[in-house]
């Protein structure tokens, strides 16, 4: 439900912009990368210091401030009188996220080891369907009953998500003193091999690299690629969204066979098949290839999230998962917008498909570096998973 509140507002938010009064479709573009990148970038930066208060105080009570305050950012987007108002709410609703990170660390930090890539991988089922299936029901929703009376909806939805939060998640947390709580370079000194752990930040952004790059252009890539296809926009959302359904599909079983076999290994099986299912979306010439290649996506997207958040509780001491869980979310956000940024410049200077190639590199060198990490990672497994 978070994940999806995140995303509902994605097919609609510039004809929105253009209802609060800016008339010109350059400008309502501007401002709707603007307000996307407000909450991505705020919440990139602050989601460090909301770890550090989670490591002290508890994660529950993260979660619970996050969902209770996007409650408010997001359903308050429906009465809006300006861009600026909108501006504001969604650096705000940046600022004070943090919900996923802390629902991952407090996961991490309460399940047994050897069980951690089976519930994590639930977790990031949950969160990666909704957010890539959300476009579509936020576009239908938008249709169906107004683009205002969406973000009700969506407020709704996060309060039931924080009523949910106060009373049925519990968590086993000893508040911990502040002149007890381990500084951040003190967590970070006691990770055995932290180039292992600056690796599993770069998987993580470059898998929102690989799944957002595409984003900015996939409808004029589906037009190019099929020119006579009806209802353009809607089958852009589907193809756009086949990410979350295999996602969907595989997160929990892929999380369980990373317990049995190595998340090491799963992540490397899930780069190689990023880069093999990636690369030919440059190749091909229907809109319908480009579907059945976003939905084998999934699958590599099912793999790599639950085996990079096991791989991290593993190596991580529990005083500090959760600000460990934030740098990470700082990585992912930073992915997101770097994807964007790389895919509509790269696809506007050039071409599509050369946006493709160009991501399909980011992924080779994440692969490469990762073989180099996990060499080691083989060499020191003793110590890592004791």
């Amino acid at each position: 439900m978070t994940g999806a509140s995140s995303s509902l507002v994605m097919p609609f938010l510039p004809l929105y912009i253009e209802t609060l009064g800016v008339k010109s479709v350059t400008q309502a573009t501007f401002y709707s990368g603007l307000a996307f990148a407000a909450t991505t970038l705020s919440s990139a930066l602050v989601a460090p210091i909301w770890g550090r208060l989670a490591d002290l105080h508890g994660r529950k009570v993260m979660m619970v401030r996050a969902s209770a305050i996007m409650t408010l950012t997001f359903g308050g987007l429906g009465f809006v009188p300006n861009v600026w108002i909108l501006l504001l709410l969604r650096l705000l609703n940046g600022l004070f996220s943090g919900y996923t990170p802390n629902a991952t660390a407090l996961i991490a930090s309460q399940v047994p080891r050897g069980k951690s890539g089976y519930a994590l991988g639930t977790l990031a089922t949950g969160f990666t369907a909704g957010a890539l299936i959300g476009p579509l029901i936020g576009g239908a929703l938008a249709q169906l009953v107004g683009m205002r009376e969406v973000f009700y909806v969506t407020g709704s939805l996060l309060l039931v998500v924080t009523l949910l939060t106060i009373f049925f998640v519990h968590e086993d947390f000893e508040t911990v003193e502040k002149s007890e709580l381990l500084s951040t370079r003190e967590i970070f000194a006691r990770i055995p091999n932290r180039q292992i752990l600056y690796g599993l930040f770069v998987t993580s952004m470059i898998l929102q690299i690989a799944t957002q790059s595409i984003e900015p252009f996939v409808t004029l890539y589906v037009r190019y690629l099929s020119p006579s296809l009806p209802n353009l926009v809607f089958f852009s959302g589907v193809i756009v969204s086949c990410v979350g359904f295999s996602s969907l599909m595989s997160s929990s079983a892929l999380g369980r066979l990373g317990d049995k076999i190595g998340n090491h290994r799963l992540i490397l099986i899930g780069l190689i098949w990023t880069f093999v299912v990636y690369l030919p979306m440059s190749m091909i010439h229907s809109a319908l290839m480009l579907g059945v290649l976003r939905f084998l996506l999934g699958f590599g997207t099912g793999a790599l999230m639950p085996s990079v958040n096991s791989l991290l509780s593993k190596i991580t001491p529990k005083e500090g998962i959760s600000r460990i869980f934030a740098f990470n979310q700082t990585f992912s956000n930073l992915g997101m917008v770097v994807g964007s940024l790389v895919g509509s410049t790269v696809a506007g200077a050039f071409s599509f498909r050369a946006a493709i190639v160009v991501t399909t590199g980011f992924i080779v060198i994440n692969l490469v570096w990762s073989l180099i990490n996990f060499r080691k990672y083989l060499r020191k497994r003793s110590i890592i998973e004791a």
